[in-house]
């Protein structure tokens, strides 16, 4: 184990954690609420573990695929303890489990939220906040790789598989430092497009910035007690719509139009799957509710906005949809495990890894039928690689293993099932809201604190594929040899 690398990119991200949080110094400067001291205090501890753990570069700059799974992992627990820093020195968030929370929450784009009173938060606080959804959205390290140059050789690219969601990750260029930039350059492009649209639409720039973050970030944290229900235009809940469905496309998609390759775009196998359950879903909850809403486009309308953020695991809300028939909401609830596309900001189990145990399905039932039958399985074309569907099957395994013990867990609370299953599956598909008592129109500070310590566990390991945090209570993960 080559602990020195590890630490040193822990103490870059560290550094780039204190550059990230000039945003709400400015907020705070601009707004004069009184919050800058408590930016600037995380910001000096940042810089001073950052400056020690990288004033000296290591001689040994080579790392495996388990320094890039601990790294990884290590960052994100570290990011989000100083990330909660200003909401529990600022009391804002008096209590630190809470404060803990509400920035996990936010960095791994979830949108759960402890708070009774969002609006109560201080201008630079619900900056900060929604701001955590767009950094973790592409993945920090992802930006540490675009802007630094870190090591050569390929090492890196233990660093994106373990951070990129999804069953495989590729290089798009040659070198692993440009497709990060590519990776952040369509990101940054979108946001500002969306920011823009946002702003035509008579929005507020504040809250054109804050909304376009967790949109772009999939998270959901809104700025309104009511979401983005606060915004009673069909325009902007439209625009917000189409972006939420855009960011949980795989992102190697906008690439492929970036280059002009225009017909591998739109045949993408996972894009085109993803679609088609959005506009399924769309159309069996619209005939479902119908009788809801006061006509049949408003029920299309605020039935597409809540089926694209389910989806994408965003989890912003138009209407309480907990008071939906049942029938409604049980699709809600699959889409909700199924998630977005591999390589997109959103969360899930990703469509990919839906299609392939499909195909892998399929394959053992035609195999029953023809046993000498050798039937390849293929996504774009492409014959599969066998360590891939290893992969995705070991993570169907330890995904329902972790699920039903924190299901367990929870339910020491003593809630009810729909409030404690989905709480659960709200937090560890990083979607933010569930049914019942974790409902769009209710939160999770009634939890207890041994609850929310297994929901942050499972928000973290939901946004990082679960094995880089299975891999830190791993005692062989820590033997040097």
């Amino acid at each position: 184990m080559n602990l020195k690398i590890v630490f040193y990119y822990l103490g870059w991200v560290l550094n780039m954690e204190a550059v990230l949080m000039l945003l709400p110094c400015v907020t705070s400067l601009i707004y004069r609420d009184g919050c800058l001291i408590y930016f600037l205090l995380p910001m000096a501890m940042c810089g001073m573990v950052g400056w020690i753990t990288t004033h000296k570069k290591p001689v040994d700059m080579v790392f495996y695929a388990r320094e890039g799974f601990l790294a990884v992992a290590l960052t994100w627990v570290l990011l989000s303890f100083f990330g909660a820093l200003p909401f529990w020195l600022g009391r804002e968030i008096p209590s630190l489990t809470d404060a803990l929370f509400e920035t996990i929450s936010g960095f791994t784009t979830t949108g759960a939220s402890i708070l009774n009173n969002v609006e109560g938060l201080s201008p630079s606080m619900l900056m900060w906040r929604s701001f955590s959804h767009w950094v973790g959205g592409m993945g920090i390290l992802v930006f540490v790789l675009a802007i630094l140059p870190m090591t050569g050789g390929g090492y890196s690219m233990h660093l994106m598989r373990a951070e990129s969601p999804g069953p495989s990750v590729g290089k798009m260029t040659p070198k692993l430092r440009n497709t990060a930039k590519i990776l952040y350059l369509i990101y940054f492009v979108m946001t500002l497009v969306q920011i823009l649209l946002l702003l035509l639409g008579g929005m507020p720039l504040f809250d054109a910035l804050t909304t376009s973050f967790g949109t772009a970030g999939t998270g959901g944290f809104g700025i309104k007690n009511n979401s983005i229900a606060f915004y009673d235009s069909y325009y902007l809940q439209g625009v917000i719509t189409v972006f939420m469905i855009l960011f949980g496309i795989n992102f190697n998609v906008y690439y492929l139009f970036l280059v002009k390759r225009f017909k591998e775009g739109l045949l993408c196998e996972e894009a085109r799957v993803y679609l088609g359950i959005i506009l399924a879903s769309v159309v069996f909850i619209t005939w479902n509710v119908r009788g809801m809403f006061p006509n049949l486009f408003d029920a299309f309308h605020h039935v597409a906005f809540q089926v694209g953020s389910i989806i994408t695991t965003t989890g912003f809300s138009t209407v309480d949809f907990d008071q939906w028939p049942q029938f409604s909401k049980s699709i809600l609830i699959g889409l909700m495990l199924i998630g977005a596309c591999a390589g997109s900001t959103g969360g899930g189990m990703k469509v990919s890894r839906i299609v392939i145990w499909v195909k892998e399905t399929g394959r053992e039932i035609a195999s029953l039928l023809h046993p000498r039958c050798v039937k390849v399985i293929k996504m774009e074309g492409k014959a599969v690689e066998k360590s891939v569907i290893r992969s995705a099957n070991a993570y169907f395994i330890v995904y329902f293993l972790i699920f039903a013990l924190s299901v367990l867990v929870v339910s020491l609370d003593n809630f009810d099932f729909t409030t404690t299953f989905t709480a659960v599956a709200a937090t560890f598909n990083n979607i933010g809201p569930g049914l019942g008592g974790v409902g769009p129109m209710c939160n999770f500070s009634q939890l207890s604190v041994l609850s929310k310590y297994v929901l942050m566990f499972d928000m973290l390991a939901g946004r990082l594929e679960i094995f880089p945090m299975l891999l830190l209570f791993t005692p062989s993960t820590w033997k040097r040899w």
